[in-house]
């Protein structure tokens, strides 16, 4: 991609002023308008050119332009149908060669469930701040085909992606994506290169997909929706022992212990301590019938 078909803030203002669209913070609406960071991203995504990119949220196309020259397909999910409608001819104008490399989806990426054309590979966007977490995990449930990404995110919203077992922000979004993929931080974003200017800054998290935590059987059929549900419920009172936060999902605080203890968990353990492999042998070692007991959720909660 030549930097002469990058979007910079006069051509995002230009579009803007044309379609008659002021940015909407109830949809979390914040471009970017800087072409170096866009070229940025793009680097730092790792692409190959065989990847097919799923971007949600393109607006004006500022990070679709930087990937359409980068990989062989971009799936654009875009909410807004404005938007939706203009994509394709930004890109037509600014680069017709690459026009045959989109498909613009007019959808809420956080409920998709199907995409057209052959599944996607990458996830490279930058997302809404105020639904970054659910729709990241939403995708990769969704989306198996997912081997690898690149979200921009607020920074807030970063840290907890990644934080480690232990650290004071790690909590159910850090737990949930590692049942999914090894995620880090991949760099800041300063809230300078957007429009409009938000009130914090942002940051990248980088991912590639892996297995979910290995279990011995019988415990080896403990699913998604069983293990989220022990999250949830250890991080619902996280002051609280896993004795006492887990006592409701178990039934009483007795029978909560004995599932930790089954799981070889320490009761007075806090669930800011454990790891995902360790919610998964405590969702195993719950007794009980699991077929039909756990349906998968429509969408996947981030609290």
């Amino acid at each position: 991609m030549v930097d002469s078909a990058l979007l910079g803030p006069t051509e995002i203002r230009e579009i803007a002023g044309r379609l008659g669209l002021r940015p909407s913070k109830r949809l979390g609406q914040n471009f970017v308008t800087d072409a170096g960071t866009v070229r940025r991203i793009v680097a730092l995504a790792a692409l190959d050119p065989a990847d097919i990119v799923l971007e949600v949220g393109p607006g004006f196309g500022s990070l679709t332009l930087g990937l359409l020259g980068a990989v062989r397909r971009v799936v654009a999910v875009e909410l807004d149908p404005f938007l939706a409608e203009e994509l394709p001819r930004t890109v037509a104008v600014r680069a017709p060669a690459l026009a045959d490399r989109l498909e613009v989806v007019t959808a809420d990426a956080a409920r998709v469930g199907e995409l057209p054309g052959e599944p996607p590979t990458a996830l490279v966007a930058n997302l809404p701040y105020n639904a970054a977490v659910p729709v990241v995990l939403h995708l990769l449930a969704t989306f198996p085909s997912l081997r690898h990404g690149l979200v921009m995110v607020q920074a807030e919203a970063a840290d907890r992606m990644t934080a480690p077992p232990g650290s004071r922000i790690y909590g159910v979004p850090s737990v949930k994506l590692a049942w999914f993929a090894q995620a880090r931080r991949a760099g800041p974003v300063p809230r300078t290169v957007f429009w409009p200017v938000p009130n914090v800054d942002s940051g990248l998290v980088a991912f590639t997909r892996r297995d979910p935590p290995a279990l011995e059987p019988p415990a080896a059929g403990v699913g998604r929706a069983e293990v989220f549900a022990a999250v949830d419920a250890a991080f619902s009172q996280r002051r609280k022992t896993l004795r006492a936060a887990l006592a409701s999902w178990a039934g009483s605080p007795a029978a909560a212990e004995r599932i930790l203890r089954a799981a070889g968990v320490d009761p007075g353990a806090r669930g800011e301590s454990l790891g995902v492999g360790e919610f998964a042998r405590i969702a195993a070692a719950r007794p009980g019938d699991r077929a039909g007991r756990w349906p998968e959720p429509d969408t996947i909660r981030e609290s």
